[in-house]
C-alpha cells in the first residue's frame, strides 16, 4: 500500500491496547489477535502506543518490539499512526524516524512536558515541532490534550501548521473541542489536512460539525463508530444522530467509567485476548464498572463480543 495515495487521512482510527498477561508481561501474541479483531470490525487504520495503549508503563525496548510486531502483521492492511512523544527533541526524533523506517503513516505528537510543572514556551514548542519535521517525511500530528498541561492556542497551531511542511494533522482533546476545531479550521485553511476528534467519541457529533476528518476513539467497537462516521461524511447528518445516540450510551461508559481498560475488557468478554489485566501500579477495572459495561456493550450487539467466540 502507497501510504501517500490514502492522504488525506480520514475516517475511524481507533487506539490499539497493549495486552498484557496477568503477569504483566506483554502478549504478543494476544496483541496480533487484537489488531485482527480491529481490522475486522471496520478501522480505517489504527494508532499504537498512545495513552490509551497505556504507553506510560512501557520501557523504550518494548515500544520497539510492539512497534516492529505491529507494523509488520498489518503489513499495508491500513495506515498506522505511532505516538512518538518525548520531552526531548531528540528523543522523539530516534522514535519518529523508527516507526517512519517500519512503516508509519503518521507519528502523533504531545508537545513537551513533563510531570505536573515541566512546560517549554511557544517558540520552543514551534521549533520542537521544527526539527521533527525536518527529520521525517510523514506527517504529524499533534495531540493537543490536557494531560499535557500545554495550552496550544488556536494561532500558533494554525501557524505551525502553515510553516512547518510535516505539521497537518491535529487531534482536539479539550473542553468545548468543537468550538477550537471550528476556528482552527477557520485560521489555518487549507493547511489543516486533518482536524480529528479524540476522547473516545464523547463529542463526536458535535466535532462532526465542527468539520472533523477523522476520529481517534477506543479501540474495542470501531464497527459502531463507524456508523456515524460514515453516515455523516455521507451527507446523511440525521442517520448520524440516530447512530450516535445509540452508542452514546457505550462511548458515556467507555468515557467516563471504563476509561483505559474499556477495550481490553471487551476484548476478553469476546474471546479476542485471554487476559484484560494493566500493569502494575494501574488499578484493574472494579467489578461492577465491569458489568455496566457488558450491559451496555450487550445492548447493541458490536463484533468484539463475537469475533473470538
Amino acid at each position: 500500500m502507497s501510504q501517500l495515495a490514502t492522504r488525506p487521512y480520514k475516517g475511524v482510527f481507533p487506539v490499539v491496547p497493549t495486552i498484557f498477561d496477568e503477569a504483566g508481561a506483554l502478549d504478543l501474541a494476544g496483541q496480533l489477535r487484537c489488531i485482527d479483531f480491529m481490522i475486522d470490525a471496520g478501522s480505517t487504520g489504527l494508532c499504537i502506543l498512545a495513552n490509551f495503549s497505556e504507553q506510560f508503563v512501557l520501557s523504550d525496548a518494548e515500544r520497539e518490539t510492539l512497534t516492529r510486531a505491529i507494523l509488520g502483521h498489518v503489513a499495508g492492511r491500513v495506515p498506522v499512526i505511532v505516538t512518538t512523544t518525548h520531552y526531548s527533541t531528540q528523543i522523539c526524533i530516534a522514535r519518529s524516524r523508527q516507526a517512519q523506517e517500519l512503516g508509519a503513516a503518521m507519528v502523533m505528537v504531545m508537545p513537551p512536558y513533563h510531570g505536573a510543572t515541566f512546560r517549554v514556551a511557544e517558540l520552543q514548542i514551534e521549533a520542537f515541532y521544527q526539527r521533527l519535521s525536518d527529520a521525517i517525511r510523514i506527517p504529524i500530528m499533534i495531540q493537543d490534550a490536557p494531560v499535557a498541561g500545554t495550552p496550544l492556542s488556536v494561532a500558533l497551531l494554525a501557524r505551525m501548521a502553515q510553516n512547518i511542511e510535516q505539521v497537518k494533522y491535529f487531534k482536539l482533546e479539550m473542553p468545548q473541542a468543537a468550538s477550537k476545531m471550528r476556528e482552527l479550521i477557520r485560521v489555518g485553511g487549507a493547511a489543516i489536512e486533518g482536524p480529528w476528534d479524540g476522547e473516545e467519541a464523547i463529542t463526536l457529533l458535535a466535532d462532526l460539525d465542527a468539520g472533523a476528518t477523522g476520529a481517534m476513539t477506543g479501540g474495542a467497537y470501531p464497527d459502531g463508530i463507524r456508523q456515524i462516521v460514515d453516515a455523516y461524511h455521507a451527507g446523511n447528518r440525521e442517520e448520524a444522530v440516530v447512530q450516535y445516540a445509540r452508542w452514546l450510551p457505550l462511548i458515556n461508559y467507555e468515557n467516563r467509567q471504563g476509561g483505559i481498560l474499556t477495550a481490553k475488557a471487551l476484548m476478553k468478554a469476546g474471546g479476542v485476548i485471554r487476559s484484560d489485566a494493566p500493569r502494575h501500579p494501574f488499578p484493574e477495572m472494579l467489578p461492577e464498572v465491569r458489568a455496566g459495561l457488558l450491559d451496555a456493550a450487550r445492548r447493541l450487539d458490536p463484533l468484539v463480543l463475537r469475533w473470538g467466540r
